[in-house]
């Protein structure tokens, strides 16, 4: 028999704060657009897994740990037995910075851990995948996109009706571009309200490998480098765009999908060692000048801690990377700390013939961008520029070795439940 129990919480800050994603020189929040929401769902078959929905850019790894340590502590589970997954919202706000507000989510968080567990029902479940167009490669000369909307329904058999919708999607949640001020969910909050309303039950979304996907539609007086071309769609309804878009085709998958009630679950984690050069002062003085020519971003802090890095005789750089994986029958979600671009998630699929397979990002933390070696020797923001502004939340410099990628897929199908 499976168990399933739900509850979520506000974590919508109640007084300005510093926002992060966008590079500004003023990211004081303004308002609030929608609040933002935790959600918590605990699963049980002959263990307790909990999977925590997060609307946030994504915490630095030791601050997800800290919360990971937290639930796990309270509902008595290892912390591999608990998987935090960040939407990677550019419109709420930088937990870093403020003590304060990362302490309110915590507490909110736990309370909901609470309140799904003691709300704990036997449920069926099942899942299909509709193909949404909600994307749009933004690397220049790729068009791969993983247009999968993975469904997972979870039905609540004492009552006869569902109890919960978990979607994977793939696109940035970013359609709330640099001149917003207000904390937002960005879509992720309207595609939870507009399929609450369809379904009647609480619906979860989570990101998948969006590294170098932007959203097809977008909200902004300003036409920013991730919205150019004629693809993208600008439009002062986007965030409810985006939510159309998805309703759409899983409307028609959803009244299809077969439910059972018995199916092994699992969720565990797996650690890569993986490592990253620091750069020679000549290779990172020419990255600062292309990055504030093409971006304007300002390197000099970077360049500092490239020179105390040389200073203090470190060349390398080295982290261990948790590869984490919550499986419902021939379901699983597959997630790092990383900004992953979308091939990771393609070939994992395509190798495991698994359409069921997904490979995601912003879990656990969010800690760099990750590119193939193809978009790696194109270098830019997604390889180099933006580890000027926050490398500081990395604790590393620079992108990982060029091979990298090719080592990471390999590790996730060497580990995936579906190989074993």
């Amino acid at each position: 028999m499976i168990k399933l129990g739900y509850a979520e919480t506000d974590i919508t800050p109640d007084i300005p704060l510093l926002m992060v994603g966008f590079n500004r020189e003023d990211n004081t929040s303004r308002g609030i657009l929608k609040p933002l929401l935790a959600q918590v769902s605990i699963w049980e078959s002959e263990k307790q897994y909990c999977l925590i929905t997060i609307d946030s850019i994504g915490f630095k790894k030791e601050l997800a740990d800290t919360l990971r340590n937290k639930v796990g502590n309270l509902l008595e589970i290892s912390c591999d037995q608990v998987m935090l997954c960040f939407s990677h919202c550019h419109s709420a706000p930088d937990p870093d910075d403020s003590k304060e507000y990362f302490e309110m989510v915590c507490r909110n968080v736990l309370i909901a851990v609470q309140n799904a567990a003691s709300d704990m029902h036997p449920v069926s479940v099942g899942w299909d995948n509709a193909e949404v167009d909600i994307g749009v490669n933004r690397r220049e000369d790729n068009i791969s996109l993983d247009k999968r909307a993975g469904i997972l329904k979870a039905d609540d058999l004492e009552k006869n009706e569902t109890k919960l919708l978990l979607l994977r999607v793939t696109a940035h949640c970013n359609v709330l571009k640099r001149d917003n001020y207000f904390i937002s969910p960005d879509y992720f909050g309207s595609i939870r309200d507009l399929l609450r309303g369809k379904y009647g039950c609480p619906i979860m979304v989570i990101q998948g490998s969006a590294g170098n996907i932007a959203p097809k539609y977008f909200d902004s007086m300003e036409t920013p480098v991730d919205a150019r071309g004629s693809q993208y769609v600008r439009s002062n309804t986007a965030l409810e765009d985006m939510a159309a878009a998805v309703y759409e085709k899983l409307s028609q998958r959803i009244a299809s999908i077969e439910m059972k009630d018995t199916l092994p679950i699992t969720m565990y984690s797996k650690e890569i060692l993986l490592s990253a050069t620091v750069p020679s002062l000549t290779v990172a003085d020419k990255i600062a000048e292309e990055a504030k020519t093409y971006c304007g971003i300002d390197g000099t802090a970077w360049l500092e801690e490239i020179k105390r890095l040389h200073s203090a005789g470190v060349y390398r750089q080295e982290e261990t990377v948790e590869v984490q994986y919550f499986t419902i029958g021939e379901w699983c979600i597959c997630g790092v700390p990383y900004e992953l671009m979308v091939e990771f998630a393609l070939e994992s699929m395509e190798k495991l013939n698994n359409p069921f397979f997904y490979v995601n990002g912003y879990t656990n933390g969010c800690l760099s961008y990750f590119p193939t070696e193809e978009e790696y020797d194109k270098g830019g923001y997604e390889v180099y520029w933006s580890l000027l502004i926050y490398y500081k939340y990395f604790n590393r410099v620079f992108p990982f070795a060029r091979d990298s990628a090719s080592k990471l897929i390999a590790f996730i199908l060497k580990n995936a439940p579906m190989t074993e």
